[in-house]
């Protein structure tokens, strides 16, 4: 009888289980400053934070669709949570973070992972751009009004970063820096910001319960709004995140299972008292650009890795200098940037409108501080540039019979909204004779507002007495005019 034989996990391999639990603490690390962060910005217990990046990266790691994609509590998560916290009180977000996962489970289940693919290169690249922009701001704050030893040791911190893989890369070289600066701070009692100066880390594991609100139609009229737009702020930064990595790894992720991976995530975290999360695409460039993981073991041991070190090594933790993250941040923006992109030889032959449109993101973003803003706005923008270019595409030629009887306008191109409105005007209704063809062989009829363009062309002809022959119609252009011809009152 055979046997059925399971492919052999990757990460069981021992230079990649190696690379993937070093990139998990690195990333650990990372994630505890920056979910105190997050803590502060959505105006909760720093534990609240940290709770929900080990839900949600651990959740994540089973459930999501993109490997090694590190999913925590975000900055854009807790903007938009915050009022509600503030008007309404913690249980209220907590209820908010259950409903926002039950959102992206339908989001998901709908397909809306699919609208990616109407997302532009240059899009992604004002994306990454701003990314890495937005990561530097980020670090500014622990750069201002410091001591003066903090600068040194940043730039000692990029300095091993940058030469000791040179060396050996048998261990991430982030982790090497925060080790090293951190043995120099401990060691020389050097005064300078630390983790534990961002709050009190938790000691304990979080406990599953029900959130503290009254169960009426009432609470939700009043989280849904909030709930709602958490949803699809986190489905659009998580899908953008699968897709950079994507790139990145050369690797393709399943979108659709990533949306209901991060409702399924962000429901248990909510029920386990935590604020929400979505990928995060800074921890995640720390997880796959920098440290080399590849794996789905990254992501739950980044989770794992992050509560053991809270609980069990929260005082050496609670040591570690800011000035040694900040290094590893600002090394992630590096990494992140796209320089190709703004340089001068890439500007010179770059068509102006993907210019305008990589601009246009990275303006959005950097002046909302919110990804999907910019996404949204650089989409509508490369559309709007997209329909000017095509619109100019489609053309009209005329040919006369040789006897006069009839003339041939012969349309070429896309008809749609766009160069539709321009077709009306290209015939010659005055001088025309009584028999008119209009050949679109070479067209393809896109819209209701092509067809209601043709039936203005043939009511204008009709007007005066003249008929008109379209003819050349391939076969779903056919039926879209069979179906809306003298229905649109082109008359008019």
């Amino acid at each position: 009888m055979p046997t059925l034989s399971l492919p052999r996990p990757t990460w069981l391999s021992p230079k990649v289980f190696r690379t993937e639990v070093l990139a998990g603490l690195v990333v650990a690390l990372a994630l505890i400053p920056e979910a105190i962060s997050f803590s502060i910005i959505a105006g909760v217990d720093p534990a609240i934070g940290l709770f929900a990046s080990f839900t949600m990266a651990v959740v994540i790691a089973f459930v999501g669709g993109r490997a090694a994609m590190i999913t925590a509590a975000t900055g854009a998560v807790a903007l938009v949570i915050a009022p509600l916290n503030r008007d309404h009180g913690l249980g209220y977000l907590v209820a908010a973070v259950i409903l926002a996962g039950v959102f992206q489970i339908a989001l998901g289940a709908l397909g809306v992972a699919k609208l990616m693919r109407f997302v532009p290169r240059s899009v992604m690249v004002g994306f990454v751009n701003s990314l890495a922009i937005l990561i530097f701001m980020a670090q500014v704050p622990a750069m201002s009004d410091v001591p003066f030893a903090v600068y040194p040791l940043i730039l000692g911190g990029l300095a091993l970063m940058v030469f000791f893989p040179k060396v050996t890369n048998v261990v991430p070289a982030p982790l090497v820096s925060i080790v090293i600066l951190t043995a120099i701070t401990v060691g020389a009692g050097i005064a300078v910001p630390t983790v534990g100066d961002e709050g009190k880390l938790p000691s304990s594991l979080p406990v599953p319960g029900l959130p503290d609100v009254p169960f009426t139609v009432e609470t939700l009229k009043i989280i849904a709004p909030y709930a709602f737009a958490m949803a699809l702020v986190g489905l659009m930064e998580s899908l953008m995140t699968a897709k950079l990595v994507d790139e990145i790894t050369e690797t393709r992720s399943s979108k659709t299972r990533e949306s209901i991976g991060q409702g399924i995530a962000n429901i248990v975290t909510g029920f386990f008292g935590g604020m929400g999360g979505c990928a995060m695409i800074g921890q995640t460039m720390i997880n796959v650009k920098v440290s080399g993981a590849r794996t789905r073991l990254s992501t739950f041991l980044a989770g794992a890795f992050l509560m053991v070190l809270c609980i069990s090594f929260g005082p050496l933790v609670s040591d570690i200098p800011m000035a040694a993250l900040v290094a590893v941040m600002i090394m992630v923006c590096f990494a992140t940037f796209d320089w190709h992109s703004v340089a001068p030889k890439t500007i010179r032959r770059m068509p102006l409108g993907e210019l305008l449109v990589m601009v246009v993101t990275v303006a959005c973003v950097v002046a909302t501080h919110n990804l999907a803003i910019g996404v949204v706005v650089g989409s509508v923008t490369a559309m709007v540039i997209f329909a000017k270019r095509v619109a100019h595409l489609a053309d009209v030629t005329s040919v006369l019979d040789p006897d006069g009887s009839h003339v041939v306008y012969r349309v070429t191109g896309e008809l749609f909204f766009a160069s539709s409105n321009d077709l009306v005007g290209r015939f010659d209704y005055a001088g025309d004779p009584s028999k008119v063809v209009v050949d679109l062989s070479s067209a393809h009829i896109w819209d209701a507002s092509s067809v209601a363009a043709l039936d203005a062309i043939e009511h204008r002809y009709a007007q005066r007495g003249k008929s008109v022959e379209i003819i050349g119609l391939n076969k779903p252009s056919a039926e879209l005019h069979k179906t809306l011809s003298g229905e649109l009152s082109a008359g008019h």
